[in-house]
């Protein structure tokens, strides 16, 4: 049985092919059992986020060309179209890559963490629907421990490479304890979307969204039990703010010097952490020129980003060898699982023969033969019985040459080495 993945991301294919092929809550379930009801799919498991969507199978080889094939059929989309994008790996490749994605170096943003929680929950999903098994379930176990070595042993998550997580990791440098902190987010894109979800992991719980459209802030502010106000009450709340990331497209400046040199006043100085992350400024440049103020510009995230991208990439390269060995590690347990049906198969047949020779010899000695006599019986038919196809097996092999099966014998055995 063969390890199988097929899928496209971000680096493959563009947007409006990923979006058509996407597998949502409401029909993951089926898509699962529908992938499974593949001629000779045996387990499977899919991941499906914004930037990729991948199947993983535990299948016979043949069924990879199906597989390609289901992507595209299961949303009706015409295999013609979808199958130039997709990549398939296989066994050892398949195990690689999966681990590559799982520690987060095979994302949009190097090293991002979101992804292994999204990893998880795919094959959560799987383990509920009954259509992952013992293969697919150790590797993905295995995958997580690999995932966790990866962020214990290596910075890669430790340097901030997004100008939002970038705005995070300063105010935590500031304020090492953010849940006792209020944080004024002006704005209501993606960024400050972004920061704001930063904010709330890093046990933030008191937030306050500024927008132009009052509904757009409520709608954010809802995600994290925040509030909602327009720009023009900025004034009125500054004073309440700890932390502060402004990111707008106002082409001019929504805070100036003087009104929050008026919120000092009310803080009774008690400092404030800026973030002016919008081009042209949201900031008035003076403002930083307060004392209890620190204010940092998007040049100088993109300074402190730059530096974290070459550390995540030294941190990558360390990445790359731990998933190496781990790679080889599972592996080896894979090629252990080739053997194990070939174990169990000798085991019975031995067992069979023992069970034989010795219901001989306990009628030995229910027909009065002393039981020495039936224990010598029992030694040495079952010691014939037991070395018969091996012993014919090796002398047929030494009569055709085939040196490498004594080799192995001698191996397997433990026996000295086979004279010349």
């Amino acid at each position: 049985m063969a390890l199988i993945v097929v899928g496209l991301n971000h680096k493959t294919a563009p947007v409006d092919i990923r979006e058509r092929i996407t597998f949502g809550p409401d029909i993951i379930v089926a898509a699962l059992k529908g992938l499974k009801k593949l001629p000779g799919v045996h387990e499977t498991v899919i991941l499906s986020t914004c930037n990729r969507t991948e199947v993983y199978c535990a299948a016979d080889e043949r069924a990879r060309s199906a597989i390609q094939r289901w992507v595209g059929d299961f949303h009706g989309v015409d295999a013609a179209l979808t199958i130039p994008y997709l990549y398939t790996h296989m066994d050892a490749k398949a195990v690689c890559h999966l681990q590559r994605v799982s520690s987060g170096l095979d994302s949009l943003v190097l090293g991002e963490p979101q992804i292994l929680g999204q990893v998880k929950t795919a094959f959560n999903t799987a383990a509920d629907a009954g259509t992952s098994g013992k293969l697919l379930g150790r590797l993905f176990q295995h995958t997580f421990s690999v995932a966790k070595q990866v962020r214990t042993d290596t910075s890669i998550g430790n340097s901030p490479v997004s100008v939002a997580f970038a705005a995070v990791s300063l105010a935590k440098q500031i304020f090492s304890d953010l849940h006792k902190q209020t944080a004024l987010l002006i704005g209501a894109g993606e960024t400050i979307e972004l920061a704001a979800r930063h904010l709330h992991q890093q046990g933030l719980t008191s937030m306050i969204i500024a927008n132009r459209t009052v509904a757009r802030a409520a709608h954010l502010a809802a995600q994290f039990d925040g509030e909602a106000i327009g720009i023009d009450q900025l004034s009125e709340h500054i004073a309440r703010a700890d932390i502060i990331i402004s990111s707008t497209a106002s082409p001019i400046p929504v805070l100036g010097k003087g009104t929050v040199e008026s919120a000092l006043k009310r803080r009774r100085h008690q400092p404030i952490f800026m973030v002016d992350i919008a081009v042209p400024r949201d900031i008035e440049a003076e403002v930083g020129e307060l004392d209890d103020v620190y204010l940092y510009t998007v040049d100088d995230l993109e300074e402190v980003i730059e530096e974290n991208r070459r550390s995540r990439l030294e941190a990558a390269e360390q990445a790359e060898e731990i998933i190496s060995a781990q790679t080889e590690e599972f592996l080896a347990w894979l090629r252990a699982q080739d053997a194990s049906h070939v174990i169990r198969d000798c085991r019975q047949q031995a067992e069979a023969q023992r069970d034989e020779v010795l219901e001989r010899a306990l009628r030995m000695i229910d027909n009065g033969k002393p039981p020495e006599e039936a224990l010598r019986f029992l030694a040495n038919t079952l010691t014939n019985k037991l070395l018969h196809a091996p012993s014919s097996q090796l002398r047929q092999a030494a009569a055709d040459g085939q040196a490498d099966l004594l080799e192995a014998a001698n191996t397997l055995f433990k026996l000295s080495k086979p004279r010349r």
